[in-house]
C-alpha cells in the first residue's frame, strides 16, 4: 500500500544556559552583530538619509500682460516700450508703440494653461533696420502639489543679426532653483514685481540690475529655445514683426523631504541588510549549538523509550 505524508511540524530543541556562561556571551554578541552592522552598512552605503528628492509637476502660470521690449537699430540707435508708465517716462524720446497680441492657450483641457503666444507689430521707417531685439515677458507662477510657491517671474527673449525684417522663436518657460524648497508650507518670498514699477529712478529699469536681481533668486525661470528665426529683406513701410510662443512644460522640482519619509525611506535601506544578517546569524547559532561548539543544556522534545 503506498504511504504519503498528511501532516508534519517542525520540533524545536531548546539550548539552556546560565547567565555568566559562554553561550550568553556568545548570544549578546550575536544579536549586536545582527541588528547594528546592517545599520552601519545601510549607513555607510550613502543614500541612507535622504538630503534632497524631486518630483515632476505641471505648473500654474498666467502672463500678467507686462512687458519690456527694447529694439536696436543698426545705427546703434533704439526704440523701446513697456506697460510701465514709469519707464515710458524715463524714455519718452525712444518711445515707439507697437501692435500686440497675446493669447494663451489650454491644450488639454485641464485647467493649466500650455502655452502663450505673442506677437507685436512695430512700425518703422523706410530707412531703418534692426539689429536687435530684446523682450521680457512677465508671469504669474505657481507650485503646490509639495510646499505651495507663489512668485512672479520672467522669461527674456533676446535675438540679434543683421538688418531683418521679422524675429519669432518658440521655447520653454523652465523653472531654476538654486536649493531646494520646502516639502510643505507656502512661500510668497518671490511673490512680488521682478521689476519695480513703481521707482522713478532710471537705474531701476537697468537690464543688468533687473537681471542681477533676477539671478540672486533662490527660484526663478528661464526660456530655453533652440529655434529662433530671423527673417532679412523688409519690405519700406512693412514693420517689425517679433512672435514667441511660450510654452509651460511639466517640471522637475527638487525639495527637501519631511521627517517621515526620511524615516521611512531609511528603514527600507536597513530592513533589506537586515533580513540577510537575520538568516545568516540562526544558521550560525545553529551551527554552533547544534554541535555544542559551546556547551549547553540540551532539551530535546523527543521522548527516549
Amino acid at each position: 500500500m503506498a504511504v504519503y505524508e498528511v501532516y508534519s511540524h517542525p520540533i524545536v530543541q531548546r539550548y539552556r544556559t546560565s547567565v555568566c556562561t559562554k553561550a550568553t556571551l556568545f548570544q549578546i554578541i550575536c544579536l549586536l552583530l545582527t541588528f547594528i552592522v546592517p545599520l552601519l552598512i545601510a549607513y555607510r552605503s550613502y543614500g541612507f538619509w535622504m538630503k534632497e528628492r524631486t518630483y515632476t509637476e505641471q505648473p500654474e502660470v498666467y502672463y500678467k500682460h507686462e512687458f519690456i521690449m527694447l529694439v536696436t537699430m543698426s545705427d546703434e540707435s533704439y526704440v523701446l516700450f513697456s506697460t510701465y508708465q514709469n519707464l515710458n517716462n524715463l524714455q519718452r524720446d525712444n518711445i515707439r508703440i507697437p501692435v500686440m497680441s497675446s493669447y494663451e492657450i489650454d491644450t488639454y483641457k485641464d485647467g493649466y494653461n500650455d502655452y502663450l503666444y505673442v506677437n507685436l507689430e512695430l512700425p518703422m521707417s523706410d530707412t531703418e533696420s534692426v539689429s536687435q531685439v530684446q523682450l521680457l515677458l512677465f508671469f504669474d507662477y505657481t507650485l503646490q502639489m509639495y510646499s505651495t510657491v507663489n512668485m512672479q517671474c520672467m522669461a527674456y527673449i533676446q535675438h540679434s543679426a543683421s538688418a531683418g525684417s521679422s524675429f519669432s522663436t518658440v521655447g520653454n518657460l523652465n523653472f531654476v532653483q538654486k536649493y531646494p524648497i520646502s516639502h510643505s508650507g507656502s512661500d510668497n518670498t518671490y511673490d512680488v514685481s521682478v521689476v519695480d514699477s513703481t521707482s522713478i529712478l532710471a537705474s531701476s529699469y537697468d537690464l543688468s540690475t533687473v537681471f542681477n536681481d533676477y539671478f540672486s533668486r533662490n527660484v526663478s525661470t528661464v526660456f530655453q529655445s533652440s529655434y529662433p528665426v530671423w527673417t532679412t529683406g523688409r519690405s519700406p513701410q512693412n514693420p517689425f514683426t517679433i512672435e514667441a510662443t511660450v510654452y509651460y512644460p511639466e517640471q522637475t522640482i527638487t525639495y527637501n523631504p519631511g521627517f517621515w519619509e526620511l524615516m521611512k525611506w531609511a528603514w527600507i535601506q536597513y530592513i533589506a541588510v537586515l533580513l540577510v544578517f537575520l538568516i545568516l546569524f540562526d544558521s550560525i547559532k545553529t551551527f554552533v549549538f547544534y554541535h555544542q561548539i559551546i556547551s549547553t543544556i540540551v532539551e530535546s522534545p523527543i521522548r527516549k523509550g
